[in-house]
């Protein structure tokens, strides 16, 4: 069915929608160009500062499928105004923090307004646009879910620089009051209220599941497998959501509703976008700390060297959403994941504590090419096999699994480089800090790299779906 629900603005809701889900986007990465400055101010590690994003990563893991739930029992205009209020106040809690528990609080409440925002953002989109139009507003959606992350380390290089890191959720919370303001008038209800049985059962296996097997992969950058912290939640969150996904096939109204992975090209597609997150948040956090931490620049220098790359997102995303309606998700995808993979390589092959930091910025354009070619295609040409119906329950799912595999993504590349820190300080005993940190984050792209394989391999296997009625 391509139906579409009629707005008096769409143009105008799918603005303010997208400009609140890149707000939080930015919000995910945009503390990792302060990670250095807040584990002075604060006395903690790397490893306990990463959960800054990681904690942000999992927040949206578990509130976007509820968010879905939500959908069914509220308004849109109701759920809009309650993502952005909690927004604010997360904001504002963040910016006034004295301490790390503080601030770590704030990040969780503001994850969890942008948690019910971004599921709303997608299912909206899909129900106001037809599909013949749907390429060029995915491929400017697709624009937001990349370039929030992406282009957090520029922007909050600049704001550190000048202003301190708390100015950072000011401003957040700044343009999210404007935000209020602008839904008041453009914000239409869409959806349907059905307001199905909400069960509980499945909302604590969902947390335990997600939140278990995240701690677990970002307490292994200080503990071995071995260790009962590291082993027991990752066993408890496996075993919670083999439970969460027998739950959800035997429920009339699940949380999650796992029928729209009977849709081959959806699962594909889905399963690469979240290859492409991962890859995005992974350099997201590693890179701040190599040009920071290895090649010594300031915070505001090593965020302008990450502009270019974040540039040529910000103008490639339209132009492939405007082509991927000629000529589909395949080449675009294929090719991606080569370039991609390119980047890569470039990374593995300049890295040091010495590089010249024009080949880091070429290999950063490099990867964003490639990641721009695979995003948005991966993403439309899942949504585009399910029906009507399923919408809801395909953006709920595409977008609790992207959170889940960024956080997963964010907490393997900190334990990763840390492994690689200590492999190269058993070989070279006196080495320096910055040699250090650099074969830490040469370690780390190995398995970014790895992921990239995956990734082409899979897309050899994209089509054109055959849209379900």
């Amino acid at each position: 069915m391509n139906t579409i629900i009629e707005v008096k603005y769409p143009k105008s809701m799918a603005f303010v929608l997208m400009l609140g889900a890149f707000i939080g986007l930015f919000g995910e990465t945009a503390l990792n160009m302060a990670l250095t400055n807040i584990i002075q101010e604060f006395s903690v590690s790397a490893a306990t500062a990463q959960w800054l994003t990681t904690g942000y990563l999992l927040t949206l893991g578990i509130v976007i499928p509820i968010t879905a739930l939500l959908m069914r029992w509220f308004f849109t205009r109701q759920l809009i105004f309650a993502g952005l209020i909690l927004s604010v106040l997360g904001s504002v809690l963040a910016a006034l923090a004295l301490n790390f528990p503080l601030l770590l609080t704030g990040r969780i409440v503001q994850a969890i307004g942008t948690g019910i925002i971004i599921p709303v953002m997608t299912t909206a989109i899909l129900l106001i646009f037809p599909i013949h139009k749907r390429g060029m507003v995915m491929g400017i959606m697709g624009l937001v879910i990349t370039m929030g992350p992406a282009i957090g380390p520029t922007l909050s290089g600049l704001i550190i620089s000048t202003l301190g890191w708390p100015y950072i959720f000011w401003f957040s919370a700044i343009f999210y009051v404007l935000l209020i303001a602008f839904a008041a008038i453009a914000i239409a209800n869409v959806g349907e209220i059905t307001k199905p049985k909400i069960d509980i059962l499945s909302i604590v296996l969902s947390t335990i599941g997600f939140g278990g097997i995240i701690y677990a992969l970002s307490t292994m950058a200080e503990l071995p497998l071995s260790s009962p912290v590291v082993w027991g939640p990752l066993l408890a969150g496996i075993i919670a959501l083999i439970l969460f996904g027998i739950r959800q096939f035997k429920l009339e109204n699940p949380l999650v509703n796992l029928q729209v992975f009977k849709y081959p090209m959806y699962t594909l597609g889905i399963f690469m976008m979240c290859l492409g997150i991962l890859v995005i948040l992974s350099t997201a956090i590693l890179l701040p700390l190599y040009l920071r931490s290895a090649l010594l620049f300031p915070a505001i220098i090593a965020g302008l060297l990450l502009l270019p790359g974040n540039f040529v997102n910000f103008i490639l995303s339209p132009i492939v959403g405007a082509l991927f309606d000629k000529f589909g998700a395949r080449k675009f995808i294929i090719t991606g994941f080569t370039i991609v993979l390119i980047g890569d390589i470039i990374f593995l092959s300049v890295i040091s504590a010495t590089t010249p930091v024009w080949q880091i910025v070429v290999a950063f354009m490099v990867l964003f090419i490639g990641l721009t070619m695979v995003m948005m295609p991966s993403q439309t040409n899942a949504l585009n096999q399910l029906p009507r119906e399923l919408y809801a329950d395909g953006s709920a799912a595409q977008n609790t699994l992207n959170q889940v595999a960024g956080a997963a993504g964010t907490a393997i590349a900190i334990t990763v480089f840390t492994a690689g820190q200590n492999i190269f300080v058993s070989g070279a005993p006196n080495a320096v800090e910055p040699e250090i940190i650099a074969a830490g984050i040469k370690f780390a792209f190995y398995f970014i790299t790895g992921i990239t394989v995956i990734g082409l391999i899979c897309s050899l296997f994209v089509k054109k779906p055959s849209k379900a009625e």
